[in-house]
């Protein structure tokens, strides 16, 4: 990849050195530079050259990322301040829309590249999702956070970290400066230096703690910042939203040293994000999730107590085994009826994949398996009761199935909105 900056081709892949000004030096692609004729430099010296001094915040974890980055970066643009937002979902400058989603973290040069673009758009604030690959991988050499952000540790990539002792170790280490960082006062599996530390929480002491809350028709909490009680409201649903909602807060505050209760205010206009907990039918209600994991399809579950939940679910193929016997097991505790699905199986047969999903229910919920995820779709909407909930897990707002090295077509979000409009006519 070839990056623009002013006049100048920068790029960090020795195969295109003969069409670049400048090489970016990493750590990554150090072994592969051999002596070659092209002036060098390394990202730390890129930001200084380019003087990009954003205030970068970088939020990790295995669940919520995406949602407490988007909430950050909402919250940011209604205090009146030019962010940008880097992530799953793309790359957006003041609600403008700059490249397609691709990488959580892509690389170290892109990211670099982004932070110019953004200085140039006039953005002070730059938000990113940081993966457990890129930390690994270092993806995030050099960059001076303003603020790092844990959200949680949860059973994920353990086909690349090996063992959860690896990943959250992996996790922690983006925490060992002694640096700002706010970090998940619930989560035991994090170490972390704590000079610069404040915390968040529900059920423990924290520096942002949530005194009483309800989920009833959105959430509705009071927060506790020292001596201070501050209300909040937000239209998203579920406990794991309370917890983003409330990691947002807490940094938007840290950043901007704003009035807590301005900050809070902000919580309303923030809609959420596309393929995160979006409801998609009211009558039957109809929500889709990106929920991939065991933890956060629980998360899922537990935000509808006393209902009645149907869900529509696969797993990735060529990731993490372990977890999908795991996130058959909670379905099966949480669930009246489970449809288990195709979901990205790229070199595997869905059908194995579905299997050891099955292996982990223990219990008489019935199973309805149906490879074909647009039947298994038209299926379970079609069998949905009146006082059923269909959650529809996995894809979030994925455009796209892999099937072995493709990407075909394919929108939870738009088949069902089909199914729907036929079922309708």
């Amino acid at each position: 990849m070839i990056y623009t900056f002013d006049t100048l081709r920068i790029t960090d892949d020795t195969r295109s050195i003969h069409k670049a000004d400048l090489f970016l030096l990493t750590q990554q692609n150090q072994k592969y530079f051999d002596e070659q004729k092209i002036p060098t430099l390394t990202p730390k010296e890129l930001l200084t050259k380019y003087d990009l001094d954003l205030k970068i915040v970088g939020i990790t974890g295995t669940n919520g990322k995406t949602t407490t980055a988007a909430a950050i970066y909402s919250m940011l643009s209604d205090l009146g301040y030019k962010s940008a937002l880097q992530g799953t979902r793309g790359f957006f400058v003041d609600d403008e829309l700059v490249e397609p989603k691709s990488l959580t973290t892509p690389s170290i040069l892109t990211t670099l590249y982004h932070l110019y673009l953004a200085k140039q758009m006039g953005a002070t604030h730059f938000v990113m999702e940081v993966s457990s690959h890129a930390i690994a991988q270092n993806r995030i050499e050099s960059l001076p956070f303003a603020l790092k952000v844990l959200t949680n540790i949860t059973q994920d990539h353990l086909d690349y970290h090996k063992t959860m002792q690896n990943y959250a170790a992996t996790k922690s280490a983006f925490f060992q400066d002694e640096g700002p960082k706010l970090i998940n006062k619930e989560e035991s599996l994090v170490q972390f230096n704590p000079k610069g530390a404040r915390s968040y929480a529900i059920e423990e002491l924290a520096t942002y703690q949530v005194l009483a809350y309800s989920l009833e028709e959105g959430i509705s909490g009071v927060l506790r910042f020292g001596s201070e009680m501050v209300d909040f409201h937000s239209p998203l649903m579920g406990l794991f939203n309370l917890y983003n909602l409330t990691a947002a807060i807490g940094a938007v505050h840290m950043l901007t040293d704003e009035d807590l209760a301005k900050v809070c205010q902000t919580c309303e206009n923030f809609g959420g994000v596309r393929g995160r907990m979006q409801i998609l039918s009211y009558d039957p209600l109809i929500i889709v999730d990106f929920a991939h994991t065991p933890d956060g399809m629980q998360k899922v579950f537990e935000s509808f107590p006393g209902k009645k939940i149907v869900a529509l679910f696969g797993a990735g193929g060529d990731r993490d085994r372990q977890k999908r016997p795991l996130m058959g097991n909670v379905a099966s505790r949480f669930c009246t009826r489970v449809y288990l699905t195709s979901d990205n199986p790229r070199s595997e047969d869905p059908e194995d994949i579905v299997d050891q999903i099955r292996s982990g229910i223990k219990t008489e919920v019935p199973v309805i398996r149906e490879m074909d995820r647009k039947k298994a779709l038209e299926r379970a909407i079609g069998e949905l009761e009146e006082d059923e909930i269909l959650l529809v897990l996995g894809k979030g707002d994925e455009e796209y199935m892999e099937i072995g090295d493709k990407k075909i077509p394919f929108s939870d979000s738009e088949e069902i909105v089909k199914i729907l409009k036929n079922k309708k006519s």
